[in-house]
């Protein structure tokens, strides 16, 4: 009877481990998939500190800078223009009145699901402070923190943010 209570013991424990292990892999994803989305957190990050030279290049010089390799030429700047797996540039285009374009390819689908990792959260600090475009049309910090989320919502694959100085 003491063989059959331990191999019962052994089989629900068992059991309890590879639920948890299934659960772990269907909740959160596989280590594959969550290296994936760091990878393009750290993308969406480069963007973000793209944006923001882009920004503090058009108060020195009241234009936007034709290339990236202009920007990433501006003294005292220091911005990540390379995909962090590729080596690949990221893409940027000068377009009329303030606006451009930056652009890069992302592994994962993070449609209004970014904002969770902590890359994106630090980045997203800016979006709280005096002038910021998005924290000048909303006094409320977590309404902040969602439209800074769905400005940088993409799909898997190449996708393009279109933006306007400030």
């Amino acid at each position: 009877m003491k063989r059959s209570t331990r191999s019962i013991v052994l089989g629900v424990s068992g059991a309890a481990v590879a639920a948890a292990v299934a659960f772990g892999i269907g909740f959160l994803g596989s280590p594959a998939e969550e290296r994936e989305r760091r990878v393009d957190d750290r993308r969406l990050a480069d963007l973000h500190e793209i944006t923001a030279a882009a920004d503090l290049y058009w108060t020195r010089h009241e234009r936007l800078p034709a290339s990236l390799d202009d920007l990433a030429a501006e003294p005292g700047l220091n911005i990540s223009t390379r995909d962090p797996t590729s080596s690949e540039m990221y893409e940027y285009r000068a377009l009329e009145d303030g606006r451009y374009e930056v652009c890069a390819t992302f592994a994962t689908d993070a449609g209004g699901a970014t904002g969770s990792s902590s890359i994106v959260q630090r980045s997203c600090q800016g979006c709280h402070g005096p002038g910021s475009p998005i924290a000048a049309r909303l006094d409320d910090p977590v309404a902040a923190h969602v439209a800074f989320r769905d400005l940088w919502a993409h799909g898997a694959g190449r996708h393009c943010f279109q933006m306007r100085v400030r």
